[in-house]
């Protein structure tokens, strides 16, 4: 009877997690057809899918597998040019709905494989060593696109690290890949819809492992590694999972927003160390291991300096404080007491 009741709630919580993103994308659509939602805003949806979707991978990395990772953004960038260079091959030859579809197959699929050949040997470290490895990482990723030129002819794909003129190709040749310029004239096949079904997608994906047997195991490891080896778990298996399975979901935003531009480039505002952390600030704002507080946490922190653009010089300050409460609310124990005491489940049960 107790098994029963906690499969309930876990799927009541998945339930009103799904619900929430459902009926948000409901009431912005009706707001956008209505011509309520201003051009900010409207340009602001996809993005708001986008960094939702990587704040929930990046917990399943932190908060269920227990590990520190800062390669998530480089994780995203290889979705992204994997994802672009599939759509401008197939731009003119391809229906815009199965090539978009593919690409984002594609930019999961390579990021996964990645998130794999980098989990083998980055997952023997913990702590802050993972920490570096993984942030070494999406360091090298990016600049090695940054070197990087190909190009397409009648006679097939030409490849170089030194610049376009070396890639030798006919005068019918054209650049795909153009170093630090990056890729140009990409399909922008984003749209809200879409990034509204893939976070659905990658909140049921993770709240089902998380739910299941091997989730169970992955927090056993998350919890006492060596206990967790003793009952015969094996370590390396769940571990290399749900790595794997993070750096593709990354890899899903990544082709959101690849598809969301006209210029895709490696440049470390998008896909550098500063992006890696401002993840993480999702994750541990939303809460550590919460997937909920980690859609709610990038919503409000992506929405913050934008509406608040007007005051200029001031909105990063107001930013900081906002921040430094959120922190205080959910990490204070005086405050951990308050939400105890006047939780909405334990009011209710008073008036009941």
């Amino acid at each position: 009877m107790k098994k029963k009741m906690n499969l309930n709630k876990s799927t009541k919580s998945t339930l009103i997690t799904i619900g929430m993103v459902v009926v948000t994308y409901i009431v912005m659509m009706i707001l956008t057809q209505a011509g309520a939602l201003s051009s900010l805003m409207k340009g602001l949806l996809v993005p708001l899918c986008i960094y939702a979707i990587i704040a929930v991978a990046l917990n399943l990395t932190v908060g269920i597998l227990g590990e520190l990772s800062l390669g998530h953004a480089g994780f995203m960038c290889v979705g992204a040019f994997s994802s672009a260079f599939f759509s401008i091959c197939f731009k003119e030859t391809m229906a815009a709905g199965p090539r978009f579809f593919l690409a984002i197959v594609i930019g999961a699929l390579i990021s996964a494989l990645f998130g794999l050949l980098i989990g083998i040997p980055v997952l023997r470290l913990q702590g802050d060593y993972l920490a570096i490895v993984t942030l070494a990482f999406g360091e090298i990723i990016k600049n090695i696109i940054n070197v990087l030129y190909v190009g397409r002819d009648a006679n097939g794909f030409h490849f170089s690290t030194k610049d376009f003129m070396s890639l030798n190709m006919e005068a019918d040749g054209k650049i795909l890949i153009n170093g630090a310029q990056g890729i140009t004239g990409t399909p922008h096949d984003s749209n809200f819809t879409v990034g509204a079904i893939l976070l659905v997608v990658t909140l049921l994906i993770v709240l089902n492992l998380i739910n299941s047997r091997s989730g169970r195991a992955i927090m056993a490891i998350r919890d006492n590694r060596i206990a967790a080896e003793s009952v015969g778990i094996n370590i390396t298996k769940y571990k290399l999972l749900a790595f794997s399975i993070s750096a593709g979901l990354a890899g899903l935003a990544g082709v959101l927003y690849a598809h969301n531009l006209s210029i895709l480039q490696a440049q470390p505002k998008n896909f550098g160390y500063n992006m890696s952390i401002m993840i993480l600030v999702y994750v541990v704002l939303g809460g550590i291991g919460n997937i909920r507080g980690s859609v709610i946490a990038s919503v409000i922190l992506v929405l913050l300096p934008e509406l608040m653009r007007e005051l200029n010089d001031y909105r990063m300050l107001i930013y900081s404080i906002v921040l430094i409460g959120i922190m205080l609310f959910n990490w204070a124990p005086k405050a951990k007491l308050f939400r105890e005491k006047y939780s909405l489940k334990r009011l209710l049960k008073k008036d009941n």
